[in-house]
């Protein structure tokens, strides 16, 4: 987007406002929390929305919240979505609003998404609205937990329709980029633990050892994930793999083998973990060997309805910014896919325009980001 371009859209929001997200941005960089213990950050965000609205309600659900403005009448609802955990990445971006907290930063940018939600809610206090306007503030992305917990907001206040966006520095400052379907792969965390028998390490033939268990399981992945076998995207990566203790007159006795395991689509992810699971159990009969399968970080695929879409793209339109397809689905995973299951919505990126990519020591959300979104989504709020 040209300089001239960007400054306009600035324009297009309250100066005031915009000052306040920015700072307040600035502050939430400053004070990062992990998954699921993010008490801080979510006080500050109620305590800016309190502040400085007169008309929203606001609604404390424990480690999430959401604002809404109320309006009579018929049109279709609309919930913005918004994450705010950071992640265990040291924060080396050089400002002087740069992490306080050793070995924790906001390194995906939900400092930014945060603050582009609540200088929304300024905006729609201010000038109102004529239809309901949901403003979720959500915890525990980067784990997967938290919109799984927010999908009750969908279901009491009936949302229409949901938006979010998320932020890539590496694209061009104000780029949108939208894609029908899958837009982020599902994902999950496949813990295989196996038990066997210890003996003396000169007796290996009176004990059960899991390593030969794992590393067969191991060697077989690549043919397992093998692209030919797959209409799409199919990926198991190696996490960690722990066998035994360091005591060399001790046959190792228990294993683990951590995968992370995506798909693109969800049927071909079940799949993937049916044939993991049916290996294991192979294995562990082989070499008489208790087993346990585990999960976590269960990410659903994120997908975008076509008609949500649609109305990004006219928007896009409507307004000058830039909006192209994605070449493709994105390997990574997002939570957000847990709210387009239940009702119609679209997650979609916009360009950061510099710095360094996403989960990078340097890596800081550009606030230019914060009027080109507000404009985005107040055009969605008044068309529909």
């Amino acid at each position: 987007m040209p300089t001239s371009a960007l400054l306009s859209r600035r324009n297009n929001v309250d100066q005031h406002i915009y000052s306040l997200a920015v700072a307040l941005r600035h502050e939430l960089h400053a004070h990062p929390e992990l998954s699921n213990h993010e008490s801080w950050t979510k006080a500050r965000l109620l305590d800016f929305l309190r502040t400085h609205s007169t008309r929203l309600e606001l609604h404390d659900r424990g480690r999430w919240f959401y604002a809404v403005w109320r309006a009579d009448g018929e049109k279709p609802s609309l919930a913005f979505r918004a994450d705010f955990d950071a992640l265990p990445i040291e924060d080396l971006c050089g400002e002087d609003y740069a992490s306080r907290i050793p070995g924790l930063g906001h390194k995906c940018g939900h400092d930014g998404h945060s603050a582009t939600l609540a200088a929304l809610a300024l905006e729609i206090d201010r000038s109102g609205a004529d239809r309901n306007v949901f403003f979720l503030f959500q915890h525990a992305e980067e784990t997967g937990d938290g919109a799984k917990e927010c999908l009750a907001l969908l279901k009491e206040e009936k949302v229409d329709e949901i938006f979010a966006f998320h932020n890539r520095p590496v694209l061009p400052l104000g780029l949108v980029q939208v894609l029908d379907g899958c837009v982020y792969c599902a994902s999950e965390g496949m813990i295989l633990a196996f038990t066997g028998v210890p003996s003396h390490a000169s007796l290996p033939e009176l004990g059960r050892n899991p390593a030969y268990a794992i590393a067969n399981l191991v060697t077989a992945l690549p043919g397992l994930t093998d692209p030919a076998k797959w209409k799409g995207m199919v990926f198991a990566t190696i996490i960690q793999i722990d066998v035994g203790e360091p005591a060399f007159g001790t046959q190792a006795s228990r294993g683990k083998l951590l995968l992370t395991i995506r798909g693109q689509h969800a049927e071909e992810l079940d799949r993937l973990r049916a044939s993991i699971r049916a290996l294991a159990e192979e294995q562990a009969v082989q070499y008489g060997l208790g087993l346990e399968i585990s999960f976590r970080d269960v990410f659903p695929d994120t997908v975008s309805w076509p008609q949500s879409n649609a109305k990004l793209r006219r928007c896009c339109a409507e307004l000058g910014i830039p909006c192209r397809e994605m070449p493709a689905p994105f390997r990574s995973s997002e939570d957000f896919g847990w709210y387009t299951k239940e009702i119609p919505g679209a997650f979609f990126e916009i360009g950061g325009g510099k710095g360094s990519d996403l989960h990078t020591v340097t890596m800081d959300f550009n606030d230019e980001i914060i009027p080109i979104a507000v404009d985005l989504y107040r055009r969605l709020i008044e068309t529909g």
